[in-house]
């Protein structure tokens, strides 16, 4: 009897993790810009320089690295012209791409991640996933903008924050 309820209970377990797979966006699977992989190391880049250090949102002691690896330096056949990546506590959690003006960009995007969502406010184009985010914009007149963002890292520094906090109130 009870062998026949865990069997019941490991064939539910593993449909819910077959099902929550399922939901996930194809820029989930996808989880950064080629192969760097949001939340993953710095290590994990090739190329990465360091650039500085800043503090995000006023809280968060974070870095800023440019990325030179000749692989990235272009999506099929536009130009990228500057690749960034910030971390936090060592992950990956935003990637900014600039790369040269081509109308081929957004459609092998929306053919690969689907339709975005436009923001009039913004003049933005947004895809969102579980996990992190991607906006498509103009960053000037030649060039466009595509910026990723972890969701999972800034829950972190949330997180943090709020054990800082806690920290000092169990301190009086």
């Amino acid at each position: 009897m009870k062998a026949t309820l865990l069997i019941h209970f490991l064939v539910l377990i593993t449909g819910i993790a077959a099902i929550a797979q399922n939901d996930l966006t194809e820029l989930d699977k996808r989880n950064g810009f080629k192969d760097i992989k949001m939340t993953y190391p710095i290590d994990s880049v090739r190329g990465a320089k360091f650039k500085k250090d800043f503090t995000e949102k006023g809280n968060h002691p974070a870095k800023l690295y440019e990325v030179t690896d000749p692989s990235y330096l272009t999506i099929g056949e536009v130009k990228v012209n500057r690749l960034e990546v910030k971390t936090y506590k060592n992950h990956i959690y935003e990637i900014l791409v600039i790369t040269e003006k081509d109308t081929r960009l957004m459609k092998g995007m929306e053919s690969v991640l689907g339709r975005p969502v436009y923001d009039v406010r913004n003049d933005t184009y947004k895809w969102t996933g579980k996990n992190l985010s991607l906006t498509f914009k103009a960053a000037s007149k030649n060039e466009l903008e595509l910026l990723y963002t972890s969701y999972v890292v800034h829950k972190m520094m949330k997180d943090d924050k709020k054990k800082k906090i806690n920290d000092i109130a169990d301190d009086f």
